[in-house]
């Protein structure tokens, strides 16, 4: 028996003006870089005036308070048509000075761009995202399906509670010292 694994399927063409805006996590691998309490996680795309980059907006609420972190994503390959982007934070976030380069591979979006199945080439995250707080369970259990598929641990997965009235904008207590950043890395 082989011990590698399958090349990954990756959306080819992706509509990346139609990828634009939020999205809310219905389910993840637990992070390091996420608290262990966090809800209402989502993340929020924009293009920047170059048409090519992307400006990233990770948000959780965790202990009541609002932890984020921003950053970039671009084509991994920009003469390539697959949806395979690079992401790049600066940690920790309240003294950004070390930058963290991730993969970000997007494995499906339906064709209403509204639900969308994310991961990288290590299997070690993955994301389930949808436009709305909530996803269709036929739908998701489809998208577990499809991780398993391309050779994920779907065990690991963890859905997300989101409330069904999620926060706007920037409403509560922000966590200016990035504590939930420190916490997230022991474990809390």
């Amino acid at each position: 028996m082989s011990n590698t694994k399958k090349e990954m399927e990756v959306v080819k063409g992706l509509d990346i003006s139609r990828y634009m805006g939020r999205w809310y996590e219905i389910a993840s691998f637990p992070s390091r870089f996420q608290p262990k309490n966090g809800t209402n996680t989502r993340a929020t795309y924009t293009l920047k005036e170059d048409g090519v980059t992307l400006n990233v907006l990770n948000e959780t609420w965790s202990d009541g308070k609002r932890g984020f972190i921003e950053g970039t994503a671009y084509k991994a390959d920009p003469n390539n048509d697959e949806a395979k982007l690079k992401v790049k934070f600066y940690v920790p976030p309240f003294l950004p000075i070390i930058p963290v380069t991730g993969d970000y591979w997007v494995l499906f979006i339906d064709e209403e761009y509204q639900y969308a199945l994310i991961g990288q080439p290590s299997r070690s995250y993955l994301w389930i995202l949808c436009r709305q707080t909530h996803l269709d369970e036929e739908i998701y259990n489809q998208l577990v399906q499809r991780a398993t598929d391309e050779g994920y641990d779907v065990t690991k997965l963890h859905k997300t509670p989101q409330s069904e009235t999620p926060p706007e904008g920037e409403e509560g207590p922000k966590d200016t010292k990035g504590i939930w950043w420190i916490k997230s890395i022991f474990g809390k």
